[in-house]
């Protein structure tokens, strides 16, 4: 089998636009899909190279298979791939989250709208239910992983514990734990090394690393302050023109140390965005973030993009920009948002990349980050606990148990768990039984 003929930018840039489009189903179907295109069918890359590149994001905070496809861009066509390979995952998820985040809050009310998301949101409590039994299984293989789960979930749904901190002191708990019992601080690993073999790759195994991919302490302050121009320049206009206090400014700010503690996934971070978006800045409320869940469960690209429903109806309601200009308040910041969230992951690949490329062995995780995996069991789960609260009981404690609810989340649980149904489906089937009853009920 030969060895396939080097790939020109528009051929990366085409698929690049095809995979923001079609990229459903969350990190492990996007990755996935990656796989699919650039090992097994295109060959452009071999299969340890794109593990080994792959075990590096899963490293880092940040949506994990954005940070994959702006590595395999650069590491392709240098910066310029790497910013049309991150970009195009990214946009077209932008584009629809603009889109049905200004139908949901401008039409929210009428009937059909609120029929399909009565149906939606038990679907969503199941698919946060199946988030803590896929991330619990994998991560608790012994004791001391479940102590931490546990602590992590007492400490952030009894004692309200910023999120930071309970990332902080579960890093430090891995730290410790890997020097004095590493045997129960490395089941966090990285992903397999297959000896599976597709054929030659255009990068293969013994591919020599590019001249661009090579580490270089020049190379490495080059990007670093790259990026704090890109971070500093935007913040700084915001604090000059609309004062430190505004709610564009905020969220930028929030946004950013959010960006910086997705350890472990979209999951791991919604409970540190509804603490802020919710209980702190009063962004939105608990009943919209739960469907702003949804319409990022619905859309193509990172399950993060969810921050740019909390920037767009944050910046709508609060009507930022006057009463008339609601819709490009809106608009600019979830454009905000979305930038300082994804600027970091850019950073860290196109500063990173070159070191992970010196070294062609295993990553695995290391044992703070193992800490860190059990932790965020513990607060996937009170995000659970937090959204099955608000679909159950629409009205509070005090009002009536939603029984119909209740059912469309368990039917939804086993469906999921049980017969590993896609996500997609399951809210879409959710979706449209919500509809009929509403209808019926008319």
């Amino acid at each position: 089998m030969a060895t396939p003929a080097p790939v020109s930018f528009m051929q990366a840039l085409a698929l690049w636009f095809k995979l923001g489009f079609i990229g459903f189903g969350g990190p492990a179907a996007q990755i996935s899909l990656m796989h699919r295109e650039l090992v097994e069918q295109r060959r452009w890359i071999s299969e340890k190279r794109f593990l080994h590149a792959l075990n590096y994001c899963m490293l880092l905070p940040g949506p994990e298979a954005q940070q994959l496809a702006t590595y395999m861009g650069w590491l392709l066509h240098k910066s310029k791939g790497g910013i049309a390979a991150g970009a195009l995952f990214v946009l077209p998820s932008l584009f629809f989250l603009i889109t049905l985040s200004w139908l949901y809050i401008a039409y929210g009310h009428v009937p059909l709208v609120a029929g399909l998301f009565y149906g939606i949101k038990p679907a969503i409590t199941a698919v946060v239910v199946h988030a803590v039994h896929r991330i619990g299984s994998r991560a608790l293989k012994n004791g001391w992983m479940w102590a931490i789960a546990a602590a992590s979930f007492v400490a952030i749904f009894a004692l309200n514990v910023p999120f930071p901190i309970i990332v902080t002191a579960a890093a430090l708990t891995g730290f410790l734990g890997g020097r004095y019992m590493p045997a129960k601080f490395t089941v966090g690993g990285g992903h397999k090394q297959a000896d599976k073999s597709y054929g030659p790759a255009l990068i293969d195994d013994d591919t020599p690393t590019p001249a661009h991919a090579q580490f270089r302490w020049s190379r490495l302050i080059k990007i670093l302050l790259a990026g704090a121009v890109l971070w500093c320049v935007p913040m700084t206009i915001l604090t000059l023109q609309l004062g430190w206090d505004h709610t564009l400014t905020q969220m930028s700010w929030f946004f950013t140390k959010a960006a910086l503690l997705t350890f472990g996934g979209a999951y791991a971070v919604l409970p540190y965005i509804y603490q802020g978006a919710i209980s702190h800045y009063n962004w939105l409320t608990p009943t919209q973030m739960i469907d702003g869940l949804a319409l990022g469960e619905a859309n193509p690209g990172p399950l993060i993009m969810v921050v740019a429903f909390v920037g767009f109806v944050g910046a709508y309601v609060q009507s930022v920009f006057g009463p008339d200009l609601q819709f490009i308040a809106g608009c600019t910041a979830a454009i905000l948002v979305t930038w300082f969230t994804f600027l970091p992951s850019f950073i860290f690949i196109f500063a990173g990349g070159p070191m992970v490329e010196s070294t062609h062995g295993n990553l695995k995780f290391t044992a703070p980050l193992t800490g860190i995996t059990a932790a965020v069991v513990g607060v996937i789960l009170n995000l659970a606990v937090f959204f099955a609260y608000h679909v159950l009981w629409p009205k509070g404690f005090a009002g009536d148990f939603d029984w119909i609810a209740t059912c469309m989340a368990i039917v939804a649980v086993i469906a999921l768990v049980r017969y590993k149904r896609n996500v997609i489906h399951v809210i879409a089937a959710s979706a449209v039984i919500g509809l009929l009853l509403k209808t019926l009920a008319l």
